[in-house]
């Protein structure tokens, strides 16, 4: 597992009458039915179950605990009984069906050759970039070599992983860097942060800092600095929750420092 820096810390049954006719005693002619409508008869049967479920799950669970109150998704797991919920976007919870009961945690699979984490694979597909769609107006860029390859990086200045992950770096040619000031591990992480932005030469301020321990001037009072709010906000988003952090062409995502051999298998497989 690559090592990174972390801040990481916290309806009634509407079908109801349509079973009454069809099975208690009642003064009617009598109906033949077809296969078709009883089929019929069981989906509504089914989906109204499942909506007084979900129903039951958000009532209880909202007023219970009210910082989940506002829940996303109720869904089914893959375990009979055992519902999963979903907030702020791509915080997965699992609870019963009258949400009497909530438990947080990894949910895996056992059958097949390898364990599936379930819940990791959910929160992935939740927490999603497409590479194209990043937010390249908040970041510089480093080139190096014909800058053919790209990869887009998520880092804290105080990072002591970052700062041994861009030595690595070094070690790639041919790359563009999109780099994202990312200071979540402090006031002083989001000081430094603002010189580096707000120098003159973006790339140069930072690998000063992160390669030789030069520090950026103090950042001028006028400079707009708002790129690293809408960092930090990004990330929150897309649950980017250590650093560094890297992105690839091919959407794949790494928390972590790796080193030059494994950035390169990276790249080679993003370029497909």
């Amino acid at each position: 597992m690559p090592a990174a820096c972390s801040n990481t810390g916290w309806h009634g049954v509407p079908w109801a009458p349509l079973l009454n006719f069809l099975f208690l005693p009642h003064e009617t002619s009598p109906v033949k039915l077809s296969i078709p409508f009883l089929a019929a008869a069981l989906v509504l049967g089914s989906a109204g179950s499942l909506h007084a479920q979900e129903a039951a799950i958000r009532a209880n669970i909202g007023k219970r605990i009210p910082q989940l109150k506002d829940i996303d998704e109720v869904r089914k797991t893959a375990i009979p009984g055992i519902y999963e919920i979903r907030v702020n976007g791509a915080e997965v919870y699992y609870t019963d069906a009258t949400g009497d009961h909530l438990f947080q945690g990894n949910l895996f699979a056992t059958k097949g050759k390898e364990l599936r984490n379930l819940t990791e694979e959910r929160i992935n597909k939740l927490t999603a970039v497409k590479f194209e769609s990043l937010p390249f107006k908040d970041a510089f860029t480093i080139v190096r070599g014909n800058g053919q390859r790209k990869i887009a990086v998520f880092e804290d200045p105080n990072c002591g992983y970052c700062k041994r992950f861009e030595r690595d770096l070094q070690k790639v040619d041919n790359v563009t860097i999109y780099m994202f000031l990312y200071p979540i591990l402090g006031a002083d992480s989001t000081e430094k942060s603002k010189a580096i932005w707000c120098a003159k030469d973006k790339a140069t301020a930072w690998q000063d800092w992160m390669l030789r321990d030069q520090p950026a001037p103090t950042a001028a009072a006028m400079c707009d600095v708002s790129p690293l709010a809408r960092n930090v906000e990004f990330g929150k988003t897309y649950r980017i929750n250590g650093t560094p952090t890297l992105i690839f062409q091919d959407g794949n995502r790494v928390p972590g420092a790796i080193d030059a051999p494994q950035i390169e298998k990276h790249l080679a497989t993003a370029k497909g």
